[in-house]
């Protein structure tokens, strides 16, 4: 009985609560608008509250009513998490309103807008670089913000992830034999990442690589390449004296020299 009960009230609350709301939607009176939308807001009604904060800028944009309205739907959206809408309102509303103290808080939004909707490690990474330049765009503005501590935080935590993704691709093409990209894509990672935490895996993958692409060259570009491959093989050695790799490369290096000698001394005949 008292599950009816409640269930009925409920309902009631609900039906009354809707037709207020679709009253005060259709009704003229824009400071009624506004206060519902912000007790929405509130509740976390987020979509019923854009509604009204539509209508209530439009009503007067320019005021300060219509201001906090549009920085409103920028917040509803993001609560909602649609990241797109809500960037764009961000954006949106440092133009319309230039000299807004809630600026700062629109720019960094507009960062975290750009973070939510980097996409995982193996899909397109566009979206990474524009919440990037996107945090930057805030640290150069705002140099001075409590804020910056995250932001950096930030910037590191989507730095690694374009790091990680191009690690896997280095790693991709030596796992599939494409020797002379595993090689080439080995080569760029070290000079784009120069304090990776993957680079000895990496130096171990580009010697390996390298060996593998001079066992299966034609004789015109064999004894380039196996040069090559001992002269990486020993800068590794000075750079990883202690690493788990050596004794595996150290013999690939043996069989290098003996492949090098041979074709020496052949070409001098």
């Amino acid at each position: 009985m008292n599950k009816i009960f409640i269930s009925l009230f409920l309902s009631s609350f609900l039906f009354f609560s809707c037709s207020d709301y679709n009253k005060v939607l259709k009704s003229d009176d824009f400071q009624k608008k506004f206060v519902m939308a912000n007790d929405l807001y509130d509740a976390e009604s987020f979509p019923k509250a854009v509604s009204l904060y539509e209508q209530v800028y439009q009503y007067s944009p320019k005021s300060d009513m219509g201001e906090v309205a549009y920085y409103r739907l920028a917040k509803c959206y993001y609560q909602d998490q649609d990241y797109y809408m809500a960037g764009y309102y961000f954006n949106a509303f440092m133009q319309r309103f230039p000299y807004s103290v809630k600026n700062e808080d629109c720019l960094f939004m507009l960062a975290m807008c750009s973070v939510k909707n980097s996409p995982k490690y193996t899909l397109d990474q566009e979206e990474t670089l524009y919440a990037i330049n996107n945090i930057q765009q805030f640290v150069n503005r705002y140099p001075n913000s409590s804020l910056i501590d995250s932001c950096n935080n930030l910037i590191d935590r989507l730095r690694f992830k374009l790091e990680f993704k191009d690690f896997e691709t280095v790693k991709l093409y030596s796992k599939t034999e494409k020797y002379r990209a595993a090689v080439t894509s080995s080569l760029s990672f070290l000079e784009k990442y120069p304090n990776s935490i993957f680079k000895e895996n990496t130096w171990y993958i580009l010697i390996n690589n390298s060996f593998l692409l001079s066992k299966n060259s034609t004789n015109r570009k064999k004894k380039a390449r196996i040069s090559d491959t001992i002269e990486r093989y020993r800068k590794f050695a000075i750079l990883y004296p202690d690493s788990k790799f050596l004794n595996e490369l150290k013999s690939k290096e043996k069989e290098m020299i003996k492949e090098l000698q041979l074709i020496t001394t052949i070409q001098k005949k």
